[in-house]
């Protein structure tokens, strides 16, 4: 065995006969039947196995997991008289949050399972369980050292720091089971990595394998996430795990919404007031409904427009409506979840807070206003409703446009046909490195051979190469170049090449405890004009898209983007120009990669029904292939009718790319239908406008979305536009791209990021803490002297993780090779003054927020018009 599915179910009876009897007589008093993960998880954890369970909120994972644990634990006690000394299992999720629960959750089973025993005269002794975060007072901590738990609940950054303290780390070394919760949360960001490298890091301290426990809500592919939970052998193999696969396990019931007949004629003000009129039905007929947004801000109007409809109408009190989001206090958040498990709550309206596995008590609708970018986002959200595995999961998408409307039918189907997007977990990310070599030094004096061994066992860092290795050591011991004293950038570790050795600096423990973790500090950005007058504030994660001549909209005024000084941006008045960049783009969630392939496969079907088929036999296959209402269906088949007779028959899909030259005064618009979602074109679009910035000798504004890009130019000269796209190619696309990152905001904010992981930049130091403006600024000095480095694994990292990690750059090298092979064709078309209708949502993506929508829906409705208007004509002539 290597990595398998498990397959066998044991029935009710036979689980309960591997339990004792006090922990069975428990189990069945309060549940009275195993569901589907447990009756495959819980043999497997009691043998001791590696297993990875997948399967929706509501299903018993966690149960699963530590029924098994609690009886192997009272089992032991009857053998040996006592329980294991020290900590015997450590529990690691991503939300302090979750741990509170957790601890709540645990404990009432442990109280449950004591009370039969001694109904039966067995006197069990007592498991003890405690939580250790950043939240956890020094009290306690020394408390944990005096009397460990058997049972400890953390987070990623905790374990690490756990790790490095010397009286707790002692208590550690009898650790024999490891369990991630939310791993899905976990393994595609670089806190995931971060703690891919600990469990080793543990696992060689204990100095036995651990059983390591994964939980997940849906997710794909499960090998690879089975991997990232266990890691590699020093064979190169990676470890053994079960795989219980029960993500489908729950029954759902998922329907897409068009709030009006005509979404493409309705006013902005219609569309509003329906979207509010559904929701308001929706929630009267349910006891408690949940609603995503995709934007925080989105989620602030939507409770503000639904408490004032609310009290109007009398329907719900307005302190049963609240909203759930990060930019909340932890306080306030903690009161909202309390009132919602207590049943005080009709509505809660959340962006992505609300997706992991709080409890949250009963849900019964789960609303999702517009499209939630990928299917298994999709399930997830869906799964809040539903609270048990018995109960349906039940969802509603409203959706606010054609584009919308299509993405979210697409999304829907494949939930159903159980298609997931695969998650993509970082690959070596440097900066993560660092932190941990400062870990391992530490520890002890380290043979840099036996150090390099234990990193490769984690699954982010198995393809590790020697020589990045040894740069990191270069850099962290001071000895990559004559640039650190200058730049007072100190050691974190000593390093004699020599002998092949490594160990700790006098400071480097300080250091360390005080800078540990992967989330960057973010903070506001001042927005003043050229002249120095202060217009307002951005957010960094805004700042970060921009590049010289983007026009954006802040306090209602169209401003040109100039350039930054750490966190000072200086911009022009604009005024009456078009946006390029909307104020939301930063929060807004990006299509994944594998669901954009699913809307172009569904473009290219329709579009071969539409040229077959009469219009009601496509339309009466719509409503029953994919739930939809008859006007839903009809939208579908009319925007997909419009673009083929508009085209003459061409529909950018999964295996065409349109290049469509649209003219407007005094500019022209190259804009590139390429369905292959936002951090795909983010890289297409840069990469192509680099090209055509140098064949024309113009500059080039981008605009980019999940459908394409748009490349705006001064003047309305031509080239091959198809000849100039095939120059892109997979092997010269990332040099194209470095090229191109070179001057702009993103290289310098993520470089600041990397280098603030990496220990380069220091947040905290004794007792003071810097600014993040202050970073900002140290961050740019530092840049402007390592920027000539050959492989200086700080920038190394930098680019590494602008292009696999934001840009989706594997994907666009796919993209760009079966344009080669011929698998993608290219298609031009233009110069027209019209844009095709596929084009509209792209001209008019930096107009609005999807929820308010009146510039967008103005403009909207007048490039149909036109539209409509030279088919019209074209028709007649």
């Amino acid at each position: 065995m290597v990595i398998e599915f498990a397959k066998h179910k044991y029935s009710d009876r036979k689980i309960l006969s591997m339990l004792r009897p006090y922990v069975a007589e428990w189990f069945s008093k309060t549940y009275k039947k195993f569901t589907p993960p447990q009756k495959m998880a819980i043999p497997l954890i009691k043998n001791g196995h590696n297993v990875l369970i997948s399967s929706p909120t509501g299903t018993g994972k966690t149960l699963a997991v530590f029924l098994g644990i609690l009886d192997n634990l009272y089992a032991k006690a009857e053998k040996e008289g006592k329980l294991p000394e020290g900590v015997y299992v450590v529990y690691v999720s991503p939300l302090r949050a979750l741990n509170n629960d957790m601890r709540r959750n645990l404990l009432k089973p442990i109280q449950g399972i004591r009370e039969v025993a001694e109904n039966h005269g067995i006197d069990l002794p007592e498991i003890k369980v405690a939580v250790r975060t950043s939240d956890t007072s020094p009290y306690e901590k020394q408390k944990m050292i005096r009397d460990p738990p058997h049972i400890l609940i953390t987070t990623p950054e905790s374990l690490a720091i756990a790790l490095n303290a010397p009286k707790f780390r002692e208590r550690l070394k009898n650790t024999r089971i490891l369990i991630v919760d939310e791993i899905h949360e976990l393994a595609n960001s670089k806190r995931g990595s971060h703690l891919s490298l600990s469990i080793e890091r543990l696992e060689n301290l204990v100095g036995k394998p651990l059983q390591r426990i994964g939980l997940s809500a849906t997710i794909a592919p499960l090998v690879e996430v089975a991997k990232f939970l266990v890691g590699y052998r020093d064979d190169g193999e990676p470890r053994d795990c079960l795989i219980v696969d029960a993500r489908f396990s729950k029954p759902i019931d998922i329907k897409v919404i068009a709030p009006v007949k005509d979404l493409v004629h309705a006013s902005a003000e219609e569309i509003n007031n329906a979207i509010y009129s559904t929701l308001v039905k929706l929630i009267k007929k349910h006891r408690t409904t949940l609603v995503f947004t995709n934007t925080r801000s989105a989620t602030e109007r939507v409770v503000y427009k639904l408490r004032k409809i609310m009290e109007k109408e009398r329907i719900v009190d307005i302190d049963e409506i609240e909203a759930h989001h990060s930019s909340l206090s932890r306080d306030v958040r903690l009161e909202i979840e309390e009132k919602l498990k207590q049943g005080k709550l009709r509505v809660i309206v959340s962006s992505t807070s609300l997706e992991l596995g709080i409890d949250i008590g009963y849900i019964d609708l789960v609303v999702l206003l517009s499209s939630p970018k990928s299917v298994s986002r999709l399930l997830q959200r869906i799964g809040r409703a539903g609270h048990h595995i018995r109960q349906v999961s039940k969802g509603r998408v409203i959706v606010v446009d054609r584009d919308d409307l299509v993405e979210c039918t697409v999304l829907v189907k494949a939930a159903y046909q159980h298609k997931i997007d695969r998650v993509r977990i970082p690959r070596n990310p440097l900066d993560v490195l660092a932190q941990h070599i400062v870990g391992l030094s530490l520890e002890k004096k380290w043979d840099i051979r036996e150090a390099y061994r234990l990193i490769k066992r984690s699954y982010s860092f198995h393809t590790l190469s020697w020589s990045d290795y040894i740069n990191v050591l270069k850099y962290l011991s001071g000895k990559y170049g004559d640039y650190f004293e200058h730049a007072k950038v100190y050691a974190k570790i000593w390093f004699d090449e020599n002998e092949g050795v490594f160990g700790r600096k006098r400071t480097a423990r300080m250091i360390y405890y005080q800078n540990i973790g992967t989330i960057p500090d973010e903070s506001k950005a001042h927005v003043f004009t050229i002249d120095g007058k202060y217009v307002g504030d951005l957010e960094e994660a805004f700042v970060e898209y921009l590049i010289p001549g983007d026009l954006f909209v802040l306090g209602g005024r169209v401003y040109e983007y100039v350039k930054s000084v750490g966190f000072k941006v200086y911009v022009k008045p604009a005024e009456g120009a078009r946006p390029t960049v909307p104020s939301w783009f930063s929060e807004m969630l990006p299509l994944a990669y594998d669901s954009a392939l699913e809307i172009g496969k569904f473009r290219r079907l329709i579009a071969e029904k539409i040229i077959n088929l009469p219009r009601s036999q496509v339309i009466d296959w719509l409503r029953k292939e994919y739930r939809l209402q008859r006007h839903a269906a009809e939208s579908i088949y009319d925007y997909i009718k419009e673009q083929l007779l508009f085209t003459g028959g061409i529909i950018p899909s999964d295996k065409l790319i349109m290049i469509e030259i649209f003219d407007e005064p005094g500019r022209r618009n190259i804009i590139v239908h390429s369905l292959f979602g936002r951090r795909v074109n983010a890289a297409l679009s840069r990469a192509y406008a680099y090209i055509i910035s140098n064949e024309l000798g113009v500059n080039v504004k981008i605009t980019v979305t999940d459908n394409g890009f748009m490349l705006t130019i001064p003047i309305k000269k031509s080239i091959d536009w198809a000849l100039a796209f095939k120059k892109l190619t997979p092997e010269n696309i990332e040099d194209i791209l470095k090229k191109v990152l070179k001057r702009t905001e993103m290289l310098k904010r993520r470089f600041r990021h990397c280098a603030v992981r990496s220990f380069m930049i220091l947040r905290r130091y004794r007792d003071r803490e810097r600014s993040v403006h202050r970073l900002q600024i140290n961050a740019e000095e530092l840049l402007k002297a390592i920027e000539d480095l050959p492989d200086f694994p700080v920038l190394k990292e930098t680019y590494r993780e602008i292009l696999e990690d934001y840009m989706h750059i594997e994907a666009a090298k796919e993209v760009l090779d079966n344009v080669r092979k011929g698998e993608i064709k290219i298609s031009v078309m233009g110069p027209n003054n019209i844009p095709s209708p596929f084009s509209h949502s792209i001209i008019v993506h930096g107009y609005s927020d999807v929820v308010l929508m009146e510039d967008m829906r103005k403009l909207l409705m007048l490039l149909h018009e036109k539209v409509i208007e030279y088919l019209r004509l074209r028709k007649l002539s």
